[in-house]
């Protein structure tokens, strides 16, 4: 479900106060209240929101935005990446799948037999639970209930014990350069995995290049393909990167 004009203008109000009443939003979006509370049930359902008694408030973790919400975002310029990038996956046996829904998308399409795939996505790995002839490895650790996936520190020292062939991800924005994330928790999760893999590859749409990340990840001239929908930005580097569009 996409968010409306309306409820992207509730989720801006509570990006900068944190907190927002229904009398307070009602009588700023020219609404009735009856109509903001349906709109806050819904965003409440997509993980976007927690409710307070008369209103709404951010929850903690507010940064990392529902898998829901986030599967039906830009997902004709997700679809058109990943198809670019079918063809160029390098061959393995071994892979680590992270929680982004470009990941998702590509695993849906993506032939998986007889491999070992280590995830810590609970679409993902419910996704390839399907496939009889895959070794399905979920990681271990508290569970975000708007991204549908474990985190923390616990889930990031399991990634130790494994040497994947290869890390199929995306990330919150490319800045400069440089991938990042909007929480501590998913950074150190995927830097993790990123030192367990002989191969990493980058799949992102276009939107990534004006979006907001506060956590470095990595370079993209660290990965050994990246894969977007569309050109970069002018003034991007991208030097030492392969890059498909």
């Amino acid at each position: 479900m996409a968010l409306t004009e309306r409820q992207n203008e509730i989720l801006k109000r509570l990006k900068e106060n944190k907190t927002a009443g229904v009398n307070e939003l009602a009588e700023e979006l020219y609404v009735s209240e009856a109509t903001i509370r349906r709109d806050l049930a819904e965003m409440k359902n997509m993980g976007l929101i927690e409710r307070s008694h008369g209103g709404a408030i951010l929850p903690e973790n507010a940064e990392e935005i529902s898998i829901f919400f986030r599967m039906e975002k830009n997902a004709n310029e997700k679809e058109r990446a990943v198809t670019k990038a079918l063809p160029h996956i390098p061959t393995f046996k071994s892979a680590f799948i992270d929680s982004s829904s470009t990941a998702l998308a590509l695993v849906e399409r993506l032939d998986m037999n007889f491999k070992t795939v280590v995830t810590n996505s609970l679409p993902t790995a419910l996704q390839l639970s399907k496939k009889p002839n895959v070794n399905l490895i979920m990681l271990g650790g508290n569970v975000q209930f708007n991204t549908n996936s474990t985190t923390g520190s616990w889930t990031a020292r399991q990634l130790e014990d494994f040497s994947f062939d290869l890390m199929i991800s995306s990330c919150a924005a490319v800045i400069g350069g440089a991938t990042y994330e909007r929480s501590l928790d998913q950074k150190e999760l995927k830097r993790a995995a990123f030192l367990q893999c002989a191969k990493r590859v980058l799949i992102i749409d276009h939107t990534k290049f004006n979006a907001h990340g506060t956590y470095r990840l990595a370079g993209l001239n660290e990965y050994d393909l990246v894969v977007t929908d569309a050109p970069p930005p002018e003034g991007l580097d991208t030097s030492g990167t392969k890059l498909i569009y």
